[in-house]
């Protein structure tokens, strides 16, 4: 099972929001993270909240059942709304995740993208992402989803090798991601991703590079390239506790990133965050943007955290506690935090400093400050944008973000 929620304070039964959160919400974009913690198997390295229908069965729940799920998600889109009360701001962006989102069928997906666009109205250029299992998935589904307003998707296909995929328990065929994305073209998808994991046990140099090759010839606009972080709890991290896989190293991860980083550079794909490549400003993963920068979002669904105006909460886990809680009328938040100025101001470095555009240096305490002099000095920043006001990795601080982080706000 996915790790436990964090600590907070209780989220009030009505899920009012402090005064605070709403001052200044006009001026900041809001954005909504559906979940969907169906899948079909669990992955060997996932530690996301999602379950299989044999452990909603043993949980004993009929209101967990994928059938109204959709319906009970769209409650949750009405509360937002009696929370965020006369907010007049249209939603910039919209992103079903999960778990396996296909596994519900397209007239689901669709209903409740309607709450969210009936409830607060859509942007004008709203950017309307699903994430996709290859093997969920074929035309008639795809055309279903961008006539009902969908016009991005992102489909996991994590390798292009096959026993690279076995490791990961991942089940759909080698070659099936990449005629989707031909599929969700043909169907008048604008943007299109393909997801890749590198260094999972037992895949070589090669295999990655047969990977990015697929990946790229099949015609995306935009690529994620994830290190495998193997989670505690995971059947992968008790695999290799066992010893029947090997573990890689740092140093493998390094030598994957670079890789990655010349074949899509030379494929005329750019960085514009540590693990994203897009083809153009257009491609670029609107959504997940506004997490980077500290926009406001809502996130529906069981174990979804949510961000408005400083205030961060997350709901309960279960789907079944999840439905309960609306049937009854009630908030589905498990807890809350707000959070402090200085928080957030840690948050912001850690964040943006991850985008191309990096974070400016005003953020910075004066240690942070005589940390980025010799970052640059150390050819983790690049120098020109540090004479601009900003701290922007070099690639080499891209390997290294996570210490060029802790340097800059210690």
């Amino acid at each position: 099972m996915p790790s436990v929620l964090p600590d907070g304070e209780p989220v009030p039964e009505d899920g009012a929001l402090p005064a605070s959160a709403l001052v200044g919400a006009g001026e900041r974009p809001l954005g909504f993270y559906l979940h969907v913690p169906y899948c079909a198997t669990r992955c060997g390295y996932c530690d996301f909240n999602t379950y299989t229908a044999t452990e909603l069965r043993s949980s004993g729940g009929v209101l967990a059942s994928r059938d109204n799920y959709a319906a009970t998600l769209a409650d949750e889109v009405r509360l937002a709304r009696k929370v965020l009360g006369d907010d007049p701001r249209p939603v910039r962006t919209v992103f079903v995740g999960g778990g396996t989102p296909t596994l519900l069928a397209a007239a689901d997906l669709v209903r409740m993208l309607d709450a969210v666009r009936e409830e607060f109205g859509l942007a004008e250029d709203a950017e309307v992402t699903t994430e996709a299992n290859p093997e969920s998935v074929d035309p008639a589904y795809l055309a279903e989803l961008r006539a009902g307003g969908f016009n991005r998707i992102s489909f996991g296909m994590q390798s292009a090798r096959r026993h690279v995929l076995k490791v990961l328990d991942r089940t759909h065929t080698p070659g099936r991601p990449e005629a989707c994305v031909a599929e969700a073209r043909a169907a008048g998808f604008d943007h299109v991703n393909l997801d890749l994991i590198y260094g999972t046990p037992g895949e070589s140099d090669e295999d990655w590079r047969a990977s990015l090759e697929a990946a790229v010839g099949a015609g995306p606009d935009h690529v994620s390239a994830y290190a495998l972080i193997v989670e505690e709890g995971t059947g992968l991290a008790r695999r290799i506790r066992r010893g029947e896989v090997p573990m890689t190293d740092d140093d493998v991860h390094a030598d994957r990133y670079l890789i990655a980083e010349e074949m899509l550079s030379a494929a005329g794909f750019d960085w514009y965050e540590v693990s994203n490549w897009a083809t153009s400003e257009a491609g670029r993963c609107l959504h997940n943007e506004l997490y980077w920068r500290g926009a406001d979002w809502w996130g529906t669904g069981p174990g979804a955290h949510s961000h408005v105006g400083g205030v961060r909460w997350w709901n309960v886990k279960h789907p079944g506690a999840y439905a309960a809680a609306l049937a009854a009328g009630r908030s589905p938040g498990a807890g809350r935090e707000l959070l402090p100025a200085e928080d957030r101001r840690v948050e912001r470095i850690l964040l943006e400093l991850r985008l191309r555009e990096g974070c400016p240096l005003e953020l910075l305490k004066p240690a942070g400050r005589a940390a980025a002099g010799r970052a640059v000095a150390d050819g983790l920043l690049a120098p020109e944008a540090y004479g601009r006001g900003r701290a922007v990795l070099t690639l080499r601080g891209r390997l290294l973000a996570d210490a060029v982080v802790r340097d800059l706000v210690d």
